[in-house]
């Protein structure tokens, strides 16, 4: 009698091992595609955020015939009390670009809760109290941009954020990855010819610091001065309006801890005083050897705890230089360092994120960040763009009878190359290569 016997043939170990290894191959090559996929999504978007907020400013521009003021907003009528503290009366002139712009990229609801007188007690009543006091009420557009009670400082705008910024939550406030241009100069940044103390024109420096600032603010934003598109001589497609930030993950990045000093004054005080070069923050002492990226933080580290909530971006509703500003200084992704400051502002009540500084801009992407032109095109400038000598001084007006030692006084050309060039309003220079 023949059976028949049915076989049933499955896989050996083998090609068991075989299939696997393959898969593994396959997803091993195709997981970088799909990360740098993804990064190249982000980074579009990041793009069109920039261009909404050139849009913004465009049409900020055509309603009121200028730009959004920096160091913008209200201030107290006397001037001998000092602006600069946590005032809860008045913001004290430290508004940002972006507060202007809120009703101009879809943010109206923002903006409204902002510019009218806040009842944030319930009582049916707005009673304002003196600074450094709060209970719950706020005056329209709000107390200073530090104030972390006020709801609208800490709210997290989309707009304002790059995809690719994986920054969230505290110590920080509202993030911002962008940033006004100031030029390529660190003087008068942080206040213009304004002092302040006294937000009075010239304050203790007099008519010099009035020319200071007129010598040092070079780019399209000028501090607590209406700004306007016929400003900008070189041309709007020729001039940097805006740049990216990274914000800081409290990590003691080069590019988002600001809490490096260089030797950066005004010669007010001390006619002879160094100006400072960028070169001594690109090449700062306390830059980790072994992980250029990153601080080197040892046992002689004078960081304090009031520093951690200092970073890069922190703060999109603050003027403040380290919040919400970059200069065309050192090139992109470059660290970030601050002056020493000294009396004329009164800098020891600002810390360390209201001194001029040297502050690039930088970004998460690889290889450098987007810019925004005036003309409202959206750039991506790479880290190795030509950025002239890092040894020489920024374009300012020292002391009396006292000038920079490379001749960069007033009126001359960016001595930081195409870079430098591209972030002054009305330097005159030929711009001869596409970016």
């Amino acid at each position: 009698m023949n059976r028949n016997y049915s076989w049933r043939r499955g896989f050996t170990l083998v090609e068991l091992l075989v299939v696997i290894a393959i898969i593994g191959v396959l997803v091993g090559l195709l997981l970088p595609a799909v990360q740098a996929a993804r990064e190249a999504a982000r980074r579009m978007s990041c793009s069109n955020n920039f261009k909404q907020i050139g849009l913004s400013l465009h049409n900020y521009h055509s309603a009121y015939n200028q730009l959004p003021k920096l160091y913008g907003g209200t201030t107290l009528q006397v001037g001998n009390i000092a602006n600069t503290g946590n005032r809860t009366d008045c913001n004290a002139g430290r508004l940002s670009i972006f507060v202007g712009l809120l009703p101009f990229f879809e943010q109206q609801a923002l903006w409204e809760q902002i510019t009218n007188p806040r009842d944030g007690n319930g009582d049916g009543t707005v009673a304002i109290l003196n600074t450094n006091q709060w209970n719950g009420d706020a005056p329209a557009m709000g107390p200073y941009p530090g104030w972390t009670p006020y709801d609208p400082w800490m709210t997290e705008i989309p707009a304002l954020r790059c995809p690719s910024d994986p920054g969230v939550g505290l110590p920080a406030m509202g993030r911002t990855n962008y940033a006004s241009c100031a030029g390529d100069s660190p003087h008068m940044m942080n206040g213009g010819k304004y002092n302040n103390d006294t937000m009075t024109v010239g304050g203790a420096g007099g008519t010099r610091m009035v020319e200071r600032a007129r010598a040092s603010c070079r780019g399209v934003f000028v501090p607590r001065e209406n700004s306007r598109f016929r400003d900008i001589l070189d041309g709007l497609a020729n001039t940097i309006i805006a740049g990216e930030i990274t914000t800081d993950l409290g990590d003691h990045d080069v590019r988002t801890d600001a809490n490096r000093t260089v030797a950066i004054h005004d010669g007010t005080w001390t006619p002879s005083a160094p100006v400072g070069t960028p070169v001594e923050c690109s090449q700062h002492a306390g830059i980790d050897s072994d992980r250029p990226q990153f601080w080197n933080i040892g046992a002689t580290d004078t960081i304090t705890e009031a520093d951690v909530w200092t970073g890069r971006g922190y703060r999109w509703a603050d003027a403040a230089t380290v919040f919400s500003q970059f200069n065309t200084i050192l090139p992109p992704n470059s660290p970030v360092c601050v002056g020493e400051g000294g009396p004329q502002f009164n800098w020891q009540n600002w810390a360390r994120y209201g001194n001029p500084g040297f502050l690039p801009p930088s970004s998460r992407h690889q290889g450098g960040c987007h810019i925004l032109m005036s003309d409202g095109a959206v750039k991506f400038i790479t880290d190795s763009i030509e950025a002239g000598n890092g040894n020489q001084e920024p374009v300012a007006l020292l002391g009396a009878n006292t000038t920079p030692p490379n001749a960069n006084t007033p009126g001359a050309s960016s001595p930081y190359g195409l870079w430098g060039a591209l972030g002054t309003r009305a330097a005159k220079e030929v711009i001869s290569e596409e970016l």
